[in-house]
């Protein structure tokens, strides 16, 4: 089980990071239609960091890159969090600007730094629970030729408040890839599992897939429990759309089902759909 994830630019781990926060970026945009809707808020000073939000995420939207920039840079420095979020994943995925993995890091920092656990804003929870499981892939992996340093430790806590106080499914993955390889601490297998569970219950695909895996061959001293791994196989393999990055789910899921007994298979076709309706 290698713990080393992808480079964050291409957003792999921020599948579902990058699509949280977009409905929060819609019903901005559809409470405030008004003001962002006129074309005119883009050319006059920003009398708000709320106005520029507005202003850049239209711009942006409308393919108009270098004001949307400058909105959203005005936006994040008056503490606007869904700004800073904006920024960061705009120049980890290189959206119309040079690819910058440091700036990323600094503006995924600055949402960290600005949140008040005494006094949340939920508006932005998404996006401050983004914030953390970005920084601890950065922290895992660290910038080469930067500042920013590979922190294992660091990155287990990342991993482990997003995954405690948000409930997040990646950094609950995370965080049971992390115990389950001893990396940032000792292994704890039994910790490792239990964060598992819990992303792949949500319905994080590579969470579903990993337990599958080791529920079917019984790895780390589990007791094979084939049945219920086929289950959680079926579902990593129905949500696989990267031919690419989901190979291994496709190539896990098969070997799986072609060593499986029909018995097994039934066992595992009524486990999944008693998911199905519980989930419903």
């Amino acid at each position: 089980m290698s713990m080393r994830f992808s480079r964050l630019g291409a957003l792999a781990l921020f599948g579902l990071a990058a699509s949280m926060p977009v409905t929060n970026i819609r019903a901005l945009e559809g409470a405030d239609s008004a003001a962002a809707g006129d074309k005119s808020i883009v050319s006059q000073a920003y009398k708000t960091p709320r106005a520029a939000l507005l202003a850049g995420l239209q711009d942006f939207r409308s393919g108009a890159a270098d004001s949307a920039i400058a909105a959203l840079k005005y936006a994040a420095a008056g503490g606007e969090a869904l700004a800073q979020w904006k920024l960061a994943t705009i120049y980890a995925a290189g959206d119309g600007v040079p690819h910058d993995d440091v700036k990323a890091y600094e503006y995924f920092s600055q949402i960290i730094h600005g949140y008040d656990e005494d006094d949340p804003n939920w508006r932005d929870k998404s996006v401050v629970s983004n914030a953390f499981v970005a920084i601890g892939t950065y922290s895992l992996n660290g910038i080469a030729d930067t500042k920013v340093r590979p922190d294992p430790a660091r990155a287990l806590d990342m991993f482990k408040y997003a995954a405690t106080n948000f409930g997040d499914a990646t950094a609950q993955y995370s965080l049971a890839r992390m115990y389950l390889d001893g990396v940032g601490g000792d292994k704890d297998v039994r910790q490792g599992l239990r964060w598992l569970y819990l992303a792949a219950d949500k319905g994080h695909v590579q969470a579903q897939a990993l337990l599958g895996q080791m529920l079917f061959s019984g790895q780390e001293g589990l007791r094979p429990q084939r049945a219920r791994a086929l289950m959680w196989l079926t579902l990593a393999r129905e949500a696989a759309m990267d031919a690419k990055k989901d190979q291994w789910i496709i190539d896990v899921y098969d070997k799986a089902m072609a060593t499986a007994s029909e018995s097994e298979r039934r066992v595992a076709l009524s486990y999944l759909e008693d998911h199905l309706k519980r989930r419903n």
